[in-house]
Formats: structure tokens, C-alpha cells, sequence
């Protein structure tokens, strides 16, 4: 049967004999002869002094280096148009890093042992990593916002029960402006993980009225009178989502071309300098490219965009207790929604009795009888 050494009584006494003590380094200082002390103690500052002139050029040249990238990325950022929350935090912690890593190499060369140092700050991360938790939960959160851009600064959302107007995205949180003009604080960690509604994504919005009539009125009538109504707004989208987009843009390019050729006629009887011509020419190669991107996009438009019709209807939707219930349902741009609402509450209201409809409310008929 093999026997292996016991490793922890025999390799102890060696390793022990070969680390010196305190008291032995002392009394061989003690023995060492005067010369030889001068020597091996110029020795080791000329070895230190050259460490100490190497860690030096070596924190200079990385400090250049840092300040270099610093100006890279930055420079970066903002030709990508990062949000200014987002990009100050990036580059405080690229330089936290940078100058950490820096330091920490100087102090190897220097001869210090850095292992104590990194696991200082190992745990000390932990620490204030769990301490922070909630904390570092809204920070995760802004990034993702500001990087995915659920909702941007001006969108009107909803979300953790408040809706209102985004008026800051901070790293930690963001703020909302409510309608009734208050500022609402919503921690980024439950919007970054939670649902929200923006109600400004898209462009167009459908609008939507409830109008209870009496029984015994001409729903036919009804359907025919808010039918006038929505074709005589312009507002109010005629026939699909698409068609209505490239007929604004065919008639901001006649507004703009009617403003050019206004402005070509007030000049004419003037003297046109070369200036002139060339600022004129510059404008209508300008004009041109307009042009070229606006048929670009309504081929776009015509070619990948399903064509679906978005008129407006009417429709009875609901035989009530006391009234019969019309729905009318119109396409709106987003930004008119509110104004076209109110408006045509206002019309429906004063339109519909002047063709002989009436709107119920809730009475009671009560009928006596003589015994």
C-alpha cells in the first residue's frame, strides 16, 4: 500500500525557513558591512527612481490617450444625436473607468501589489450596488429610454395612471406635464418594464361620437346631416390615411410655390445682380430635390403602405332603454383630434334639431285615472 507525505507537516517547516522575519532581516543589516549597505541602498532608489519615471511618462501619455477618446466619443454622440442625459453619463463613466485602469497600472509599476486595491473596490461595488438597488433599477431603465425612445420630449402619454405631456427625460426618472399644468416625477424603472400608452406616435387618430336620438326619429336623416358635416371640414380625412397625407403635401408644395412666385414678381421690375441669379438658381436646384422627395415618398407610400378606407361613418350601434344610439366615427391628424372633437359636439348639437331630430333625456310619465 502507497502512503503519500503528509503535505502539511513537511512542506510547512520549508516554506517557513525560506520567508525571512523581521528579526532576521534586522541582524542581517546588522552584519552587513557599511559599503555594501551604501550600495544595495543606491541600488534600490536608482531602481526606484527609474520605476517612479516610467510610471510617471506612463500616467502622461495615458492621460493623453483618455483625453483623446474622451473627444471621440463625444464627438460620436453628437453626430448620432444622442440625448444629452444619456451621453453626459456615458462620458463621466468612460473617463471613471479610463483614469481607474491608469491608476491602477502606475501603481504596478511602481511595485505595489494591486490585487488588495481591486478587491477593495470589488467590494466595495457590491456593496453600494446592493444598497442602490432601486436606485440602479431607474437608472437601467433611462438608459433603455433614452436609447429605444419609447416616447420622446413632447409626446403626450400614459402611464403608471398619469398621462400628460413630456416635458424631461432624466437618467433616473421623467417628467410629465399634466393638462391642469402639474409636473409629474415617474421613476424610468417602472416605465422602462410597464405598458404605455403614447397617444403622439402616430400622425392620424380616429374620433369617435356616441349621439342618442329618440325613437321615432329618421336615423336615415341623422346619418345624412353628420355626413355633411364631416365632408365640410377639412379636417376631416375623405377617403384613406395615405391620400390624405399626399394631398397636404401637394398643398404645402402649391403654398410654397404661390409664396416663390409672389415673391419673383415683386422683384422683377428690380435689377438682378449676379448675386441674385446665383442665390435664384441655388433655390430652384433646391426646389427640384423638394420635389424629387416628395414623388419619392408618395411612391413609397403607394407601393408598401396598405390602402384602407378611412371615410367617415355613421352607424346605429345601439337600441337603449329610452333612445336609439348613433355611432360616427371620423379620421383625424393627431394634432387636430381635440379641436375636431369639441367642435362637432358643438355642431351635431345644433345641426340635428333643425332637421326635426331631438335628443331624449330621462323623464317620467305618470297618468292618473279617475275611480
Amino acid at each position: 500500500m502507497i502512503t503519500l507525505p503528509d503535505l502539511s507537516t513537511a512542506a510547512a517547516p520549508e516554506l517557513t525557513d525560506s520567508i525571512p522575519t523581521v528579526k532576521e532581516s534586522l541582524q542581517t543589516l546588522k552584519t552587513m558591512p557599511f559599503d555594501d549597505l551604501i550600495n544595495s541602498l543606491a541600488n534600490d532608489l536608482a531602481k526606484f527612481a527609474i520605476s517612479l519615471a516610467i510610471a510617471i511618462f506612463v500616467f502622461y501619455i495615458g492621460k493623453f490617450i483618455i483625453r483623446k477618446l474622451y473627444t471621440l466619443v463625444a464627438g460620436i454622440m453628437i453626430r448620432r444625436h444622442v440625448d444629452r442625459s444619456l451621453s453626459t453619463f456615458i462620458l463621466s463613466l468612460i473617463r471613471i473607468v479610463l483614469y481607474f485602469i491608469l491608476i491602477v497600472t502606475v501603481i504596478g509599476i511602481l511595485g505595489i501589489n494591486t490585487s488588495s486595491f481591486i478587491a477593495l473596490f470589488a467590494s466595495a461595488g457590491v456593496a453600494i450596488g446592493m444598497a442602490l438597488s432601486g436606485t440602479l433599477q431607474n437608472f437601467a431603465g433611462g438608459v433603455l429610454i433614452l436609447l429605444l425612445k419609447p416616447y420622446k420630449i413632447g409626446d403626450y402619454i400614459e402611464a403608471q395612471g398619469f398621462a400628460g405631456t413630456v416635458t424631461e427625460i432624466q437618467i433616473f426618472h421623467t417628467i410629465i406635464c399634466t393638462p391642469d399644468n402639474k409636473s409629474i416625477i415617474i421613476p424610468n424603472g417602472g416605465l422602462s418594464t410597464g405598458s404605455i400608452n403614447n397617444w403622439s406616435r402616430e400622425d392620424y387618430r380616429r374620433v369617435e361620437w356616441t349621439v342618442a336620438l329618440s325613437y321615432g326619429d329618421d336615423v336615415e336623416v341623422a346619418r345624412r346631416t353628420i355626413l355633411d358635416l364631416f365632408s365640410a371640414d377639412d379636417r376631416i380625412v375623405k377617403q384613406t390615411l395615405e391620400q390624405d397625407r399626399l394631398d397636404r403635401i401637394d398643398e404645402e408644395s402649391r403654398q410654397h410655390s404661390n409664396q416663390e412666385t409672389d415673391e419673383e414678381v415683386e422683384a422683377a421690375p428690380r435689377k438682378r445682380s449676379l448675386l441674385y441669379r446665383m442665390f435664384h438658381r441655388k433655390h430652384s436646384d433646391l426646389k427640384s430635390r423638394l420635389e424629387s422627395m416628395r414623388m419619392e415618398e408618395e411612391t413609397k407610400i403607394k407601393a408598401f403602405t396598405p390602402t384602407i378606407d378611412r371615410r367617415p361613418t355613421v352607424a346605429l350601434s345601439e337600441l337603449a332603454d329610452s333612445s336609439i344610439n348613433l355611432t360616427a366615427r371620423a379620421w383625424v391628424q393627431s394634432k387636430d383630434y381635440w379641436s375636431v372633437y369639441y367642435d362637432f359636439n358643438e355642431r351635431i348639437y345644433n345641426e340635428l334639431p333643425r332637421h326635426g331630430l331631438s335628443f331624449p333625456f330621462p323623464q317620467m310619465d305618470v297618468h292618473i285615472t279617475k275611480e
